[in-house]
């Protein structure tokens, strides 16, 4: 399955969690409750996956995590704000390049229609 394909998938469950709890509720809950849909989708999906920082040859365990991963190669970031920023594309994008993958989603949930909350960063164009 690639990236894009992948993608998709987790676009569609993404806009069902919104739809049944639309927007307003912290981000924790929203990023529950797709990795569950993710997971009961039989899709290998990994919450929390942590991210080290690796400058020159020193391995820094700094605590960056990465929302969700999903089939091992698209990175999920979820947000619940009043507007997506430069900011959180560029934690999505850093994520990106940190663990050399090649796809991103930044999804805001605190938004009325789904599709507008949803942002596809790729890492290396």
């Amino acid at each position: 399955m690639t990236e894009n394909e992948v993608a998709n998938k987790v676009i569609g469950m993404a806009i069902d969690v919104h739809t049944s709890l639309g927007p307003g509720l912290l981000e924790n809950a929203y990023k529950e409750c797709l990795y569950y849909k993710i997971r009961t989708s039989g899709l290998l999906v990994e919450k929390e996956k942590p991210m080290p920082l690796i400058f020159e040859e020193v391995k820094l365990d700094c605590g960056y995590r990465l929302d969700l991963l999903v089939e091992s190669r698209v990175v999920i970031e979820i947000k619940s704000v009043e507007a997506l920023n430069s900011v959180h594309l560029a934690q999505t994008l850093t994520y990106l390049k940190l663990g050399d993958y090649k796809l991103g989603l930044l999804i805001n949930f605190n938004v009325s229609i789904l599709k507008s909350g949803i942002k596809r960063v790729v890492n290396g164009l």
